[in-house]
């Protein structure tokens, strides 16, 4: 990831926006911004100038959009409109998704078709430069008009109003403007509204919600290898000739991830070519590729559009500074987002089904090819695992009730001036839930598979696996007696969400971490 990223109107990458939201590096306006907006800008001011019944400059919003507004109060318009839309709710959107938010919206303004000032996009990526972050709450937007009630909140600071999080502590935003010596900013013409209309906040959330899904499908398949170790299973589905015979990208990609963790094991080589073993491993170790690449490739088209989106206009009205136009059009809308979310929720979702799939045949004596019941060392005295299956279950559970797609639940709004909306804010959240629950689930089978090659000893784990198994023992200390699981879990979903347990069995293998 890059250490400096320069917002200079252009597409941006899903690596800058990471790098900006989850590692805080640096971020500077790009040269030629300047002169990149300065003729949208010319062109707003000579609407106002004019009298011209314009959208949003000269009139009201939304259902209001038949108002005229008297020119001369075209700037206090615009404070208005911020404040009126500061109507969120809910607890507060975490950092990297704020960061994320004044990157991307800083980015749009920059592309010279919003018609603001300079001094908007230099403020926007100064609070992102000191890390002072707006406090947004989580809930409000329908995903249409851009995400109205989020956006307000993330940009009241602007003109000293709301609220700024800064090393952890909330306050008034005047109050720390004032410290960091940042006056509060006037707005004019139009500029309220295009701090508020766009899809940057969907945008940030499938930004980040992807590059989180991906880690998790890699973890998948590493844990899918672990478990397949501990129960005795077979390689042979896994064979590349079986998977160029149908070459899903995906499917192809956690085939040969399988087989990188699995190359050089003891535990597999023990059974390889005893075909009176198992003449057929359980579909969620031998179709692991097939659902774990299906979901793979969902996640990849999902790449695609945030890649269009990362470098499009989403304003409204757009100005086309060549003709002297300041046009009207739904560029706005979430759909295209909305159905990313939505999709990716549903890949997420299947990831966790499959592995707590596995984790059952891992606990159960009759179907874990001789490991103890529930990996207890005293069965019956001890439970061992047994409650971590519940716990798996109860969130794929959750995340299938969250599959639900929100883009499906349009609810018209603005007098119906706004019927039909993308509902890709909600969508977003749900993901968010639903990559949660699915770390955890797949912790637990990480959890009970290590255990369970642990019971294979003196046979070893291949290099891959094994690294892996010594990661997760630096965190959590083999299973004697019982004791509570839930920090362990949690414990390991970190290293799952992170990459750091994938990260260590690539290393091991020689692969790229």
């Amino acid at each position: 990831m890059p250490d400096v990223v320069l917002v200079t109107g252009d597409a941006l990458h899903p690596d800058q926006v990471l790098a900006i939201a989850e590692r805080r590096a640096e971020v500077r306006l790009g040269p030629g911004v300047a002169a990149r907006i300065a003729p949208a800008r010319a062109v707003v001011e000579q609407a106002v100038r004019e009298g011209r019944v314009v959208y949003g400059i000269t009139t009201g919003f939304g259902a209001l959009a038949n108002t005229r507004i008297d020119p001369a109060l075209a700037d206090e318009a615009q404070v208005a409109l911020l404040r009126s839309h500061a109507s969120g709710v809910g607890p507060p959107l975490p950092d990297e998704l704020v960061r994320a938010m004044l990157l991307l919206r800083a980015r749009t303004l920059a592309q010279g078709h919003s018609g603001v000032r300079l001094e908007i996009v230099e403020r926007l990526i100064e609070l992102l430069r000191r890390d002072l972050l707006p406090v947004v709450p989580a809930q409000g937007s329908v995903g249409a008009s851009g995400d109205l009630a989020p956006f307000a909140h993330l940009t009241l600071p602007l003109i000293g109003e709301g609220r700024l999080r800064h090393e952890s502590r909330e306050r008034p935003a005047a109050e720390v403007l004032a410290e960091h010596e940042l006056a509060p900013l006037t707005l004019h013409a139009k500029e309220g509204l295009s701090l508020l209309n766009g899809t940057e906040g969907m945008l940030a959330m499938g930004v980040l919600g992807l590059a989180r899904a991906r880690r998790l499908a890699d973890a998948a398949d590493l844990a899918c290898a672990l478990s397949i170790e501990a129960l005795l299973g077979s390689t042979r589905p896994f064979e590349a000739r079986i998977h160029h015979l149908r070459p899903h990208p995906g499917q192809g990609e956690s085939a040969a991830s399988l087989r990188r963790f699995l190359a050089g094991s003891a535990i597999g080589s023990s059974h390889r070519d005893d075909f009176g073993h198992a003449v057929q491993d359980a579909y969620s170790l031998r179709c692991a590729p097939q659902v774990h690449g299906a979901a793979r490739d969902v996640l990849s088209f999902g790449d695609g559009v945030l890649r269009v989106e990362l470098g499009a206009v989403v304003d409204n009205p757009i100005v086309f500074p060549d003709t002297g136009e300041v046009v009207s059009g739904g560029n706005f809308h979430g759909q295209p987002l909305a159905f990313v979310l939505d999709f990716a929720t549903v890949a997420v979702t299947e990831l966790s089904s499959i592995s707590e799939r596995r984790t059952d045949r891992i606990l159960d004596p009759e179907r874990s090819d001789g490991l103890p019941p529930f990996l207890a060392t005293r069965p019956g005295l001890n439970s061992g695992y047994m409650i971590t299956q519940y716990v798996a279950a109860a969130l794929v559970a959750e995340n299938r009730v969250l599959c639900h797609p929100a883009s499906v639940e349009s609810i018209p709004t603005s007098g119906s001036q706004e019927d039909h909306v993308s509902m890709g804010w909600g969508a977003g959240r749900k993901l968010g839930e639903v990559l949660d629950n699915a770390a955890r689930v797949i912790a637990v089978e990480i959890l009970c598979a290590c255990a369970g090659i642990e019971y294979r000893r003196p046979l070893a784990p291949a290099p891959g696996t094994g690294a892996a198994l010594e990661a997760v023992r630096r965190r959590v200390p083999p299973l004697a007696d019982d004791r509570p699981p839930a920090p362990d879990i949690e414990a390991v979903a970190e290293m799952v969400d992170d990459g750091s347990l994938v990260r260590a069995a690539l290393e091991a293998t020689g692969g790229v971490p």
